[in-house]
C-alpha cells in the first residue's frame, strides 16, 4: 500500500510539474566574441548590392580578396580581414579573427553537444514551439510559411533547433516570436549549409559548419556565421539581436513597472529595449505565464492540485486502516 501511494503521489507531482510548465532542458550557446558579428564566413563572402548589415563582418582564414561585391556603406559596424587586401574601409585584424573563428567552433559545439528533448518532423512551417531543443526527424529542416517561436511569458526561453545536414526556408517564409521570445534566445545548428529563401525573414543566430546562402532580400534578425566555408549575399538586411532585460515586477505595478523597465534598459550599458512586453513571474513557479493567462488562473490551478493531493492523502490513510 506504502509503494501504492509514493507511485500515486510522485504521478500527480509529476503533473503539476507539467501544468506549471518549467523550463525546458535548453541552455543558451555561448557565442563570445562572435556575438558582435552578423556575418562570418572561413572561405568566401559575396554580396550583390544593395545590403544593409547591422554589426560586425569578418572572414578567415580567407584572405581579405575573398570579399566580393560588400562596402563599408553597407555596414553599419567594422569589415574584418586578415590583411589589408580587404574592401576599402575595412580593418586589418588577423588575431580578433581567429579569435572570432575559435569561439564560433565553441558555440557550434555547445549547440551541437544539447541533448534533444524533442524529434519534430523537418518541416517546421505551420507550428508553434516552446523553449526547447528540437531535433529533426530526417536530418533537415524547413521552412514554408509561418514557425512560431512561444517563449509563454518567459524573454530567457531558449530556442535550439539542430539539424545534420540542411536549414532550408522557403520565400516569403517567416519566424515569428510570440510572448517575450527573443531573437539573441534562438540558434540553428546546421551540419552543411542553410540556405535562406527570397524575401523570408529569419530569427536568431546561424551556427554552420559550412555555409550559408541568403538569397534576393532574405532578411535576418541575428547572425549568419559558418564556420569552414562562404556566405553569400544579395541585398539582404541584417538587424541586431540583442536581449532585453527580463522584469519580474508584479502584474499589479504593471504600467509602473514597465516605465521603470525602460529607464533602466535605456541606460544600460550594451543592452537594447526591443519592445518585447516584460514578463510578469508567479511566486516560488520559476517561468513566468504566457501573456494571455491571468496569475488569478494559475493560483485557481494550484489550489486545484493542493485541494486534489489532500483528498487522495486521505483516502489513502483511510485505505491502509
Amino acid at each position: 500500500m506504502r509503494i501504492l501511494k509514493y507511485s500515486l503521489v510522485s504521478s500527480i507531482f509529476l503533473l503539476a510539474i507539467g501544468q506549471t510548465g518549467f523550463a525546458s532542458a535548453a541552455t543558451t550557446v555561448g557565442l563570445g566574441s562572435t556575438s558582435n558579428f552578423s556575418v562570418l564566413a572561413g572561405s568566401a563572402i559575396t554580396n550583390v548590392p544593395t545590403s544593409a548589415i547591422a554589426g560586425d563582418v569578418g572572414l578567415s582564414p580567407a584572405a581579405g580578396t575573398s570579399y566580393t561585391g560588400l562596402t563599408a556603406a553597407q555596414v553599419t559596424g567594422t569589415i574584418y580581414a586578415v590583411d589589408a587586401a580587404g574592401p576599402t574601409g575595412s580593418t586589418n585584424n588577423a588575431a580578433l579573427l581567429t579569435t572570432a573563428k575559435n569561439d564560433l567552433v565553441t558555440a557550434y559545439n555547445d549547440a551541437a553537444g544539447q541533448t534533444p528533448n524533442s524529434t519534430v518532423a523537418s518541416e517546421l512551417g505551420g507550428t508553434t514551439k516552446t523553449a526547447g531543443i528540437y531535433n529533426s526527424a530526417d536530418g533537415t529542416f524547413g521552412i514554408t510559411g509561418t514557425l512560431t517561436l512561444d517563449a509563454q511569458g518567459n524573454a530567457n526561453a531558449v530556442f535550439i533547433f539542430k539539424t545534420a545536414s540542411t536549414l532550408i526556408t522557403a520565400g516569403s517564409s517567416a519566424v515569428v516570436l510570440a510572448n517575450g521570445a527573443q531573437a539573441c534566445n534562438v540558434f540553428w545548428q546546421v551540419g552543411s549549409s542553410a540556405t535562406l529563401g527570397t524575401n523570408s525573414t529569419l530569427k536568431g543566430t546561424i551556427l554552420a559548419l559550412t555555409s550559408a546562402t541568403l538569397t534576393t532580400g532574405a532578411k535576418v534578425e541575428g547572425r549568419v556565421l559558418a564556420r569552414n566555408g562562404a556566405v553569400t549575399l544579395d541585398s539582404n538586411t541584417f538587424t541586431k539581436a540583442t536581449c532585453a532585460a527580463a522584469s519580474t515586477t508584479p502584474a499589479a505595478a504593471s504600467s509602473t513597472a514597465s516605465s521603470t523597465s525602460s529607464t533602466a534598459a535605456t541606460g544600460a550599458a550594451s543592452t537594447t529595449t526591443s519592445g518585447t512586453a516584460a514578463s510578469t513571474k508567479l511566486p516560488g513557479a520559476g517561468l513566468a505565464p504566457s501573456t494571455n493567462e491571468t496569475p488569478w488562473a494559475a493560483l485557481a490551478t494550484a489550489l486545484v492540485l493542493v485541494v486534489t493531493l489532500g483528498s487522495l492523502s486521505t483516502f489513502l490513510r483511510k485505505s491502509a486502516r
